[in-house]
């Protein structure tokens, strides 16, 4: 089994200095392959953007030095986000910008820093149009998909508690979008997967 491990930005408390220490320690471990999630969201809090910040820029800090990808969450924070990446030289480690939402002159430069992006069940939603017109965008060999279970159940299960079953909808949903066969989808974002977490591919 798998992990990354965060300090999500909703989850900032008063022990953040000694919820990062462990957290650097905990990031080592063999079985945590990546960092997050962390990231900004001036969508839910907005009086801590300071702190954010700051919890942001360390994660970002032990993810270099450990060589661990970074899983950023970013929710009308885009600049700020980009902003940071770009002043902590984050292309030394690399990572994924999850359950993205924004627009094509942001995804080129999260391209341009060497990140992947990740959609999730969104693009199915009727008002996702800017979101599909990014991922169409989106170079397949930078792409992942996701769940973010339990949250953003897609169409047609809309209303019901995500699973990872649900994965299939988005993926469909995609490549019809892309008009491209399931099977080289399928392959292409293992590859992916495997490329950005460094891992071997059991195949």
């Amino acid at each position: 089994m798998l992990f990354s491990c965060g300090i999500h930005p909703l989850y900032l408390d008063k022990n953040n200095k000694i919820n990062l220490k462990f957290l650097k320690k905990l990031a080592q471990e063999n079985d945590v392959i990546a960092l997050g999630e962390t990231g900004l969201d001036y969508y839910y809090q907005k009086k801590n953007k300071k702190e954010q910040k700051y919890v942001f820029r360390k994660h970002i800090q032990t993810s270099i030095k450990l060589n661990k990808p970074l899983i950023v969450h970013t929710r009308e924070s885009i600049d700020d986000t980009l902003s940071i990446l770009k002043e902590t030289e984050s292309k030394t480690c690399k990572g994924i910008i999850h359950s993205f939402t924004g627009n094509i002159s942001s995804a080129k430069k999260i391209l341009d820093m060497g990140f992947y992006i990740s959609f999730s069940g969104i693009i199915t939603f009727k008002n996702a149009d800017e979101i599909r017109k990014t991922a169409k965008y989106i170079p397949l060999d930078r792409l992942l998909i996701e769940t973010d279970s339990p949250y953003l159940t897609p169409v047609p299960k809309r209303g019901k508690e995500n699973q990872p079953s649900y994965l299939k909808y988005i993926a469909d949903y995609i490549v019809k979008l892309r008009k491209i066969n399931m099977e080289y989808f399928t392959e292409i974002t293992q590859k992916n997967f495997y490329k950005l977490f460094q891992l071997k591919d059991k195949k």
